[in-house]
């Protein structure tokens, strides 16, 4: 039975990710976009950045982009010069996980309008910001401050119309020069299919 415990705890522990802090730095990385560019959260410093972990096969996922949510935020907030980056950390032959061309093929039906989707295979931009599902949003300042991080939204039964957008509200707020009235929420959405 203590070699059950122990070995839980160990799987446990190993699977945990180093939650990055609202208020601190963001961290830079670089990834490949499905476009074939090598894409570094530093190529933006000064300007707004979104972060969205994106798993088109989570019903959660395809709710927002079935209504237009998603869209409409992508092409509000890009037309005001934030950018946003689509992450997909899902794990290859895991739900969600397709080719380059494959998740640009998607983003065109979908009429999605991101600045760029990234590849994130091995997860490991997914753990180092600790992104637990899909979608799971961030909202980075120009400075590079994580200023926001959780949830789209406070609607997870997908109420958009009656929804309060917490992505909408941290970028309009921090444009404003205001302070982020909600800078951290719980994320819900399906866990972001990592590799074992």
């Amino acid at each position: 039975m203590k070699k059950v415990i122990l070995l839980i705890a160990s799987l446990v522990a190993s699977t945990s990710f180093a939650a990055v802090k609202t208020g601190d730095p963001a961290p830079d990385f670089t990834l490949l976009s499905a476009a074939g560019n090598e894409v570094s959260l530093s190529d933006y410093s000064g300007q707004f950045v979104v972060l969205e972990w994106l798993n088109h096969g989570c019903p959660f996922v395809v709710a927002h982009y079935k209504s237009g949510n998603m869209q409409a935020l992508q092409e509000e907030y890009t037309g005001k010069d934030v950018v946003w980056l689509s992450v997909v950390s899902s794990a290859p032959g895991a739900q969600g996980h397709d080719s380059a061309e494959g998740h640009l093929e998607t983003a065109d039906e979908k009429g999605a309008a991101p600045t760029a989707i990234l590849i994130d295979e091995s997860g490991s931009v997914g753990k180092e910001y600790a992104a637990k599902t899909t979608p799971h949003m961030y909202v980075i300042s120009p400075d590079g401050t994580l200023i926001y991080q959780g949830a789209i939204d406070d609607s997870p039964r997908g109420n958009v119309d009656e929804a309060n957008n917490y992505v909408s509200n941290a970028l309009d707020q921090a444009m404003a020069g205001e302070e982020v009235s909600d800078p951290t929420t719980r994320p819900y959405g399906c866990s972001v299919k990592y590799a074992k």
